[in-house]
């Protein structure tokens, strides 16, 4: 049970308490003035009844109070859920998208890596054709100037050859 209850509760039994104990004073008939013409009615049981009755009335408004409160509640908690699903879908619906981006941009980067890998064996190919070539090249410019120098050998051994086989001779 709340404060506020609970200091209800008492105010309400302590107007009881006082109506019981003073019950006579309360139900003995007096004169009283409506306004417009007077009346021989007990005021004491006339201010309880009336007393009685703006409490059913506060009773009453704050039930309203609280069903309205609880209705509004309820229809707030139903627009908060349909909100909440509302942006859960546009929450699935952006992973959705990023997912078909990323997964679009993987695939350009594989395209554009197996161009790129195709241009690089082509430029290696033709790297080793060039490289082939020059060394055959090479191969045959040294075999060339071998073939020179062994000209030149021969053609001095021969020339020395007829200038040793003299000096042999003097000798």
């Amino acid at each position: 049970m709340g404060v506020r209850t609970g200091i209800l509760l008492v105010v309400v039994l302590l107007i009881a308490g006082l109506a019981a104990l003073n019950w006579g004073t309360l139900a003995a008939p007096t004169a009283v003035s409506l306004g417009f013409m007077q009346v021989t009615a007990p005021l004491g049981l006339l201010m309880l009844g009336l007393t009685t009755l703006l409490g059913l009335m506060f009773l009453v408004y704050v039930i309203y109070m609280q069903g309205t409160v609880l209705l509004d509640a309820r229809r707030h908690t139903k627009e908060l859920q349909a909100q909440r699903e509302l942006a859960d879908r546009a929450e699935a619906s952006r992973f959705t998208e990023l997912r078909n981006f990323l997964a679009e941009q993987e695939q350009q980067h594989m395209a554009q890596n197996g161009e790129r890998h195709a241009a690089l064996l082509a430029r290696i190919e033709r790297l080793e054709e060039a490289l082939r070539v020059r060394a055959e090249q090479a191969d045959q410019t040294l075999a060339a100037h071998m073939g020179q120098l062994e000209d030149r050998l021969d053609r001095r051994a021969m020339a020395a050859a007829p200038a040793l086989g003299e000096g042999a001779l003097l000798r």
